[in-house]
C-alpha cells in the first residue's frame, strides 16, 4: 500500500450510534470534543513558543471514553482521580478552559496546585477532582480508600479512578482492585488502553492485550470492555457501570480500547518506534472526525451548525488564553509554603502531666491513648495487619481491645499489602476534614518498604495541591532492635522518613511521652510517623505514671532528662536509656557531668534545645540505634558544627549501630547495636579530648 493510499483510508463509522442518543446531547459531545482538541492544540503551540506547558500528553484518540467519564462525574457529589492524559475528562467534568490553561502555564491561580505540580496534571478539589501524583496509577489506592469512606458514611457518591493500561502492571493496582472487590466499594476503575506505555507495546507489558482480562478472577469485580474511541459505546458502558455501582454491585473495571494519535508526550518521538502505516491506520479511529462524519452523514446535520460550534469554541479558547497569559506567575516567596500543615495548638496546662496516675508500660500508654482519642473523635479509624483478631491486638498486643470497644467498622484488619494500608488511609481521609486514620503501617518497621511509594506520595500531598488538603494519618511502626529479631524485624528507618519533607517523625522513650506524642499526633493535621521502640514496650525502666487524657507534647520539643555541665549527650528512642545509665556511671566513676537530651521528635527537630545545651557544655555526643553512616546523627552533628562552632572545645562525636544489618543471633546483635559501654567510652574520650 502506498503512502497516498494510506492517507485515503476511510474513517470508521460509529457502530450502533443511530437512535441511541438525542441530537442535542450529540451536539454537546461535539462541542466538548472540539473544545478539548483546540485546547490540546493550544498546548502544543505553547510548547513551540516556549511559553509553558512543559509537559503535555495529548488525549487525542481517547476522546470517547474521556467524554463518557467526565460527563458521568457529578461535581460536588462524586470524586474523580484523573491521570495526566485526562484533559477532556476534566473539561467535561467541570474544569473551564481558563483553568486548564492556567495549569498548563503553571500560573499562581492554577486550581490544581498553583504551579507546584507538573502541567497537564489537572484537578479542582473544590468540586471533587483530585490532584494526583506522577506515579501513574497509584491513585487507584486513594480511590479505594475514598470508596471505603463513601460506603462507611452511607453516601451515594461514586469514586472514579482513571489511568492508562501500562500502569496496571504495577502491583499496587492489583492491590486496589482486589481490596475494592473484597470490600464491595463504590469505585469505577477506568483503564484507557492505547496500546503503548510510552514506547513499550502492550504485548511487552501485559499477559493479555485486553488488560482487563488479567483481573478476570477477582470475585466481586465487574469487568466491562468498550471502544474508547466511540463516544456512543463508551457512554453505554459508563451507564452500565454507574448503574451497577448505584445498585450496590461495585466495584467496576471499565476497560476502554483507545488509540494514541500523537506521541506519548512532548518529550517523545513516536515515529522512532511506530511505522507510518500504523499511524495512518490509527488516524482512521480519530473520535473527533468520526463524530463529525456521523453528525453530517447519519444525523444529516448542516455543516454550518458544526462550523458555528467550532467558531464559538475558538473564541472561548482565545479569551481563556489571553486571560491566563496575563495572570500572575507564582511568587517565589511562596515556594516553601505548605510543606507541613499547621499542628494543633496545645494549651500550657495540657503540657503538664497529671499526678497520681496508674503506672503504665509504654505499650499500655499507647493502647490507653488510642482508646481515649477514639472516644473523643468518632471519626477516628484504625487498620493494619493483624490488629483486630479476637483477643489479639497486633503482634505486640498494642491495639488489644480496640475492635471490641469501637467495632469492626472502625478497627479492622487489612490485607498483607502495606501499600494498600497506607494508600487507602490517604484516600479515606479525603472524605471529611475531621477524619484521622491510625495505621499499623507494617507489622514491623522493616516491612514498610513496599509502602514507600505511598509514603513518598503522601508526604507531598499538602504541598502538591497548594495547601488545599492534607491527609490526616498517624502511621504506627514497631521499630528497632534489642529483641533478637534479625533482618526485617530489628531495623531502624527514621533517617529515611526524616529525609522526606512533609512527614513528621516522633519516637518516645518513656510511657508518658508515648501518650503525649500520640495524642498530639492524633490532633494535628498531616502525616506523622509514630515510631514505637518495640524493645521498650514492656520494660520497667520505660514505665511512667499515666499523665492523663489531656496530656500533649508538641512536635519539636526535646526534653532534658539529666542536667549536666561537662558534655551534652543527644539521643532518642531506646538509646536514651543507655545514655542515662552511662551518664550516671560517668558521674560516679569519673566525676564527669553529662547532660542528656531526649529529642522525642526527629522531624521537626528541636535544634534550639540542642544548641543551648552544647553552648553550655562545649562538647556534644550524638547517640542513636540506626547505623552510623548516613544515620540521622550526621544531620544533628552537622547542625551543631554549623551553629555552635565557636562554642565547641572538641569535635562532635557519635555512637550508633554498625554499618550493617541487625543480625539475628543475640551475640551478633549485641556486637552491632550500641550498648551502655559504648556510650560510656565515647563520652569519656570526648570529655578528655
Amino acid at each position: 500500500m502506498s503512502a497516498n493510499e494510506i492517507t485515503r483510508l476511510p474513517y470508521r463509522p460509529l457502530a450502533d450510534a443511530p437512535g441511541m442518543v438525542e441530537l442535542d446531547k450529540q451536539l454537546e459531545w461535539y462541542r466538548l470534543i472540539s473544545l478539548g482538541r483546540m485546547l490540546d492544540d493550544k498546548a502544543r503551540n505553547y510548547l513551540r513558543q516556549a511559553k509553558g506547558w512543559s509537559y503535555h500528553a495529548s488525549h487525542a484518540g481517547h476522546d470517547g471514553i474521556q467524554l463518557a467519564l467526565g460527563l458521568a462525574f457529578r461535581p460536588n457529589k462524586d470524586y474523580l482521580f484523573p491521570y495526566y492524559r485526562d484533559m477532556l475528562t476534566c473539561l467535561a467534568a467541570g474544569l473551564t478552559p481558563y483553568e486548564i490553561i492556567l495549569n498548563g502555564l503553571s500560573k499562581a491561580a492554577d486550581v490544581a496546585g498553583g504551579g507546584r505540580h507538573m502541567s497537564n496534571h489537572f484537578a479542582k478539589l473544590s468540586i471533587g477532582i483530585w490532584n494526583v501524583s506522577s506515579a501513574t496509577g497509584n491513585h487507584t489506592q486513594h480511590a479505594a480508600g475514598l470508596g471505603r469512606a463513601v460506603k462507611y458514611y452511607d453516601s451515594d457518591a461514586i469514586v472514579y479512578s482513571s489511568q492508562g493500561e501500562s500502569s496496571s502492571s504495577e502491583g499496587y493496582v492489583f492491590e486496589a482492585l482486589n481490596g475494592a472487590a473484597r470490600e464491595n466499594l463504590p469505585v469505577i476503575f477506568v483503564i484507557q488502553n492505547n496500546g503503548y506505555g510510552i514506547s513499550v507495546p502492550v504485548a511487552e507489558q501485559s499477559a493479555n492485550h485486553t488488560v482487563s482480562e488479567n483481573y478476570r478472577g477477582i470475585k466481586g469485580l465487574t469487568i466491562i470492555n468498550c471502544d474508547g474511541t466511540n463516544p456512543f459505546d463508551a457512554a453505554k458502558a459508563m451507564r452500565r457501570a454507574t448503574d451497577l455501582v448505584h445498585e450496590g454491585n461495585g466495584p467496576v473495571l471499565l476497560h476502554a480500547f483507545c488509540e494514541r494519535l500523537h506521541a506519548h508526550s512532548n518529550s517523545d518521538r513516536h515515529e522512532l518506534y511506530r511505522s507510518e502505516e500504523e499511524l495512518a491506520e490509527v488516524r482512521t479511529f480519530d473520535p473527533y472526525e468520526r463524530l463529525k462524519l456521523h453528525l453530517l452523514n447519519v444525523e444529516n446535520l448542516d455543516e454550518a451548525k458544526l462550523f458555528a460550534i467550532e467558531e464559538e469554541n475558538r473564541k472561548v479558547v482565545q479569551e481563556a488564553a489571553d486571560r491566563a497569559e496575563a495572570a500572575p506567575d507564582p511568587d517565589p516567596k511562596t515556594a516553601t509554603l505548605f510543606v507541613f500543615p499547621e499542628e494543633a495548638k496545645v494549651a500550657p496546662a495540657a503540657m503538664v502531666a497529671e499526678t497520681g496516675g496508674a503506672i503504665l508500660t509504654l505499650r499500655e500508654a499507647i493502647n490507653e491513648t488510642l482508646k481515649t482519642e477514639f472516644r473523643r473523635n468518632p471519626n477516628t479509624f484504625l487498620w493494619g495487619q493483624d490488629v483486630a483478631s479476637k483477643e489479639k491486638g497486633g503482634v505486640f498486643n498494642v491495639t488489644k481491645g480496640m475492635q471490641q470497644e469501637f467495632g469492626p467498622a472502625r478497627v479492622f484488619n487489612a490485607p498483607i499489602a502495606e501499600d494498600y494500608i497506607v494508600g487507602t488511609a490517604n484516600g479515606f481521609s479525603r472524605f471529611r476534614e475531621d477524619i484521622w486514620v491510625v495505621i499499623e503501617a507494617a507489622q514491623f518497621a522493616d516491612y514498610l518498604w513496599p509502602a514507600m511509594e505511598q509514603v513518598v506520595d503522601t508526604s507531598h500531598d499538602y504541598y502538591r495541591c497548594n495547601g488545599q488538603w492534607t491527609p490526616n494519618i498517624v502511621a504506627r511502626l514497631s521499630s528497632g532492635g534489642y529483641i533478637h529479631g534479625g533482618l526485617y524485624h530489628s531495623q531502624n528507618l527514621e533517617h529515611f522518613f526524616a529525609a522526606l519533607p512533609g512527614i513528621r517523625v516522633v519516637t518516645p522513650a518513656f510511657a508518658d511521652d508515648a501518650a503525649g506524642l500520640l495524642r498530639h499526633s492524633l490532633r494535628s493535621r498531616g502525616f506523622t510517623f509514630f515510631l514505637e521502640p518495640k524493645y521498650l514496650y514492656n520494660q520497667v525502666f520505660a514505665k511512667a505514671p499515666n499523665p492523663g487524657e489531656h496530656y500533649e507534647i508538641p512536635f519539636g520539643k526535646a526534653k532534658i532528662r539529666r542536667e549536666g555541665t561537662d558534655l551534652s549527650i543527644i539521643a532518642y528512642g531506646t538509646p536514651v536509656h543507655w545514655c542515662l545509665r552511662a551518664a550516671s556511671q560517668l558521674q560516679e566513676e569519673q566525676g564527669i557531668s553529662c547532660e542528656v537530651i531526649d529529642l522525642r521528635s526527629i522531624a521537626p527537630l528541636d535544634s534550639e534545645a540542642i544548641y543551648q545545651s552544647v553552648r553550655k557544655t562545649s562538647r556534644a555526643l550524638v547517640v542513636h540505634e540506626a547505623q552510623l553512616f548516613a544515620g540521622f546523627g550526621g544531620e544533628i552533628a552537622a547542625q551543631i558544627a554549623e551553629h555552635c562552632f565557636d562554642s565547641l572545645d572538641a569535635p562532635v562525636m557519635r555512637v550508633a549501630g554498625d554499618d550493617c544489618p541487625v543480625p539475628f543471633s543475640a551475640i551478633l546483635e549485641r556486637e552491632v547495636l550500641p550498648q551502655v559501654e559504648d556510650v560510656y567510652q565515647k563520652a569519656l574520650a570526648l570529655a578528655r579530648y
